[in-house]
């Protein structure tokens, strides 16, 4: 049995902007509150991804990239210990709005294995306040820099 979680937050720049922040890892430690991640974006490698979700404990694993679309989704599938015992396949999804100029960010994550059920018993709640503090963030720190470029424009000309 599969259980779903999804979060999602609508972004005022473009998803060229939201993809360049998602994907900067080295500066996550600037802005995100949720998780660090070590690794390259592409499809097939593997990470090295530590998160710190509110009022619980960290932990740490080494996922596989499934999807890397640019601009469009980035996705990855790890487990616990071994496959099939509890495993989860991460997305972020970037959709377009307002022809281009905004964003709808979805995060979420399917859990599968046979310890999926009693496991998000325990993590469900937290995990779900770590989405939405790292969505937040995103919000934030795209918003800003999206600004900033809007107002070098403006003074350049």
């Amino acid at each position: 049995m599969t259980h779903e979680l999804t979060t999602s937050i609508e972004i005022d720049a473009p998803p060229e902007q939201v993809w360049a922040v998602l994907i900067d890892f080295d500066h996550y430690d600037e802005w995100n509150p949720f998780m660090r991640i070590v690794g390259r974006a592409n499809e097939g490698a593997t990470l090295v991804v530590r998160l710190m979700p509110p009022g619980g404990g960290e932990s740490a694993f080494e996922p596989d990239v499934t999807r890397s679309e640019k601009n469009r989704e980035f996705g990855w599938l790890g487990h616990l210990v071994v496959p099939g015992l509890f495993d989860g396949e991460h997305r972020f999804r970037l959709e377009p709005l307002d022809d281009g100029e905004r964003t709808r960010f979805e995060h979420s994550e399917t859990f599968s294995g046979i310890l999926a059920g009693i496991t998000l018993r325990f993590i469900r709640e937290k995990t779900e306040a770590g989405f939405e503090a790292m969505n937040e963030a995103l919000k934030v720190r795209v918003e800003s820099i999206a600004a900033d470029e809007k107002r070098e424009s403006v003074e350049s000309v």
